[in-house]
């Protein structure tokens, strides 16, 4: 048994802390090229030590997190987010449009009336 300050593969510690739901997934992403230690590609057997930054992309957005402590088997999820660190910045705030233009199905191409008032909707200057 490990203890929470020795070495262990960054795929097995990426399944432990509930980053990725299977261990095969984390390999996955290492073998594409989406885990990073340190700012350099990691490969799934590369090993993560307690302060290591681990930037992980899911879903087309970066992670970054710090390991805290390191386990091996996937443990319950208040354990293991006292194992990782999350210093992933908050989204951009997404841009509220109050109202969204519907045409009806099958209405054909907007006019070029229609079109100059959607983009005045829009927010678009004229140019």
């Amino acid at each position: 048994m490990t203890d929470a300050t020795s070495p262990v593969r960054v795929d097995s510690w990426l399944w432990a802390v509930r980053v990725y739901k299977t261990r095969s997934a984390a390999t996955t992403a290492c073998r594409a090229g989406h885990v990073r230690i340190g700012g350099d590609r990691a490969k799934a057997a590369q090993l993560v030590r307690p302060g290591d930054e681990v930037r992980v992309r899911i879903a087309g957005f970066d992670r970054t997190l710090i390991v805290r402590q390191t386990i091996v088997k996937r443990v319950s999820a208040p354990l293991a987010a006292l194992a990782v660190e999350d210093r992933t910045p908050p989204p951009p705030p997404r841009e509220s449009i109050p109202f969204t233009p519907v045409r009806d199905r099958g209405a054909g191409r907007p006019t070029k009336r229609e079109r100059r008032d959607l983009d005045r909707l829009r927010g678009r200057e004229d140019e």
